[in-house]
């Protein structure tokens, strides 16, 4: 017998509407990097966060990228330490 984890039709089923208008209109606005839409997420975002800034970006390792940067000069990470992070490893 399989069990679902998540069914994220269900979960997502409600949203579609709205995701499928945004979507549209990220097409038809022809800004697949940066553009309005990302400006857009920016502001909203940090405002959920109560914070005066927010980036977008790419992926996760961009994120970490970013992240090591800053705690390099805040002086709190140094050129050549070793970050550990964990991995999953996918199952066939």
């Amino acid at each position: 017998m399989e069990v679902k984890f998540l069914d994220l039709l269900k979960v997502n089923e409600k949203y579609f509407p709205e995701m499928m208008n945004t979507t549209k209109r990220f097409f038809e606005g022809g800004w697949y990097i940066l553009g309005k839409e990302v400006d857009l997420f920016e502001k909203e975002y940090a405002d959920f966060c109560g914070t005066k800034y927010c980036i977008g970006i790419s992926n996760g390792l961009d994120a970490l990228r970013l992240i090591f940067e800053a705690y390099k000069a805040l002086g709190k990470l140094n050129e050549g330490d070793e970050v550990i992070v964990p991995t999953r490893q996918l199952q066939n």
